[in-house]
């Protein structure tokens, strides 16, 4: 697909309602009411090993322990966690859902079903449970202490600096191949987006929040803040979603990255960046086509295989832009992999000396 292409690449603390959260780290997270006595059994796995009942078991019991807040991320609260007596740190996230019954069980069944993915671009699953007192539903998943990629490029635009090609391109990578995985598993990802890329402290780049239906998105549209921030084209006329609309969310997110503000937006007399009204903002996704800046006063050139790709990813007709796992051969992708990029130290040089003041969004 881009054999005619000739760039040079090189170029320049919450309280939940149930579980109840207790802030003394000694005690556990443990279900209000009554509670039967064969439920209290001690259930002695790490979370790799719990199935749902036995994440019921320990909820009830009280045996999950917060070490933190990670933040409020997508509808409700991220802690940071442990079983009691267990090692693994994971991270607890609750979403607040439509209380029918028969609507709880299948997201249930399809968040579940991530447990079965496994990939190095993928945020392990450990499993789901829900209160149904309150329609809540908890997913433990795994740590990323590098927090989201939201948080990572906020924070160095906080410090007056901006994420470079080399980063970018290892980030474009791994949800490229995080994309394809899905998308040989008929998953279709819905809401790629700078809070769902997740680095851990290695530098590792994984996708979270996947796996749900288009109805079950729909029906949590309070809880996705932001998804119709990055909807593709078709999504907004009502045509189906396909996985190369995830290919533009994806060119959107790294746009956004790279010039350090949402790419859709307007300017007031001051020329300070002012959000869109949604419907001005769905009105624009569908006429306009947002564009790559150079910055040449602040010595910020990007390389014309970066705007290729992007360009590439951001074609409004579905049936003519790429997969994911067409991206993967684009020429800027391609120079990229031959590069190598500490991502471990650039992890590192982003949050050292820096107070914990952002939302993973994990």
């Amino acid at each position: 697909m881009f054999n005619d292409l000739n760039i040079n690449s090189d170029a320049g603390s919450s309280t939940l309602i149930v579980p109840k959260i207790q802030q003394n780290s000694n005690q556990g997270i443990s279900q209000m009411g009554k509670q039967e006595e064969n439920e209290k059994a001690t259930v002695d796995k790490d979370v790799n090993e719990l199935n749902e009942e036995d994440w019921r078991r320990v909820a009830n019991n009280g045996d999950i322990i917060e070490l933190g807040s990670l933040g409020e991320g997508n509808g409700g609260s991220v802690l940071k966690c442990k079983l009691r007596n267990k090692s693994t740190v994971f991270a607890l996230k609750t979403i607040t859902t439509n209380p029918n019954p028969e609507f709880q069980r299948q997201i249930l069944r399809e968040l579940n079903f991530n447990r079965s993915c496994n990939s190095p671009y993928i945020v392990k699953y450990y499993g789901t449970f829900m209160s149904e007192e309150s329609a809540t539903i908890f997913i433990a998943m795994e740590y990323m202490g590098g927090r989201s990629l939201d948080a990572v490029y906020k924070n160095i635009k906080n410090r007056n600096g901006r994420i470079g090609e080399k980063v970018l391109g290892k980030i474009a990578e791994s949800v490229l191949r995080g994309l394809s995985y899905l998308h040989e598993r008929k998953i279709i990802h819905r809401d790629i987006k700078p809070q769902n890329i997740l680095l851990d402290d290695n530098g590792s780049v994984k996708l979270c929040d996947f796996g749900v239906s288009g109805e079950v998105v729909d029906s949590l549209a309070t809880t996705f803040t932001g998804t119709s921030y990055y909807m593709a084209p078709e999504r907004i006329k009502g045509q189906p979603y396909t996985v190369t609309s995830d290919v533009w969310s994806l060119g959107l997110t790294l746009l956004e990255v790279a010039q350090g503000r949402f790419p859709y937006h307007t300017t007031d007399e001051d020329k300070k960046t002012i959000p869109l009204m949604p419907i001005e903002l769905l009105s624009m996704i569908l006429e306009f086509t947002p564009e790559l800046d150079d910055e040449k006063e602040e010595g910020i050139v990007w390389s014309p295989a970066f705007r290729s790709f992007l360009e590439y990813c951001l074609i409004k007709n579905p049936n003519e832009r790429p997969s994911p796992r067409q991206m993967l051969d684009h020429p800027w992708i391609k120079g990229q992999m031959k590069k190598h990029i500490r991502m471990d130290k650039f992890v590192k040089q982003c949050w050292e000396n820096t107070e914990n003041t952002e939302s993973t969004d994990q």
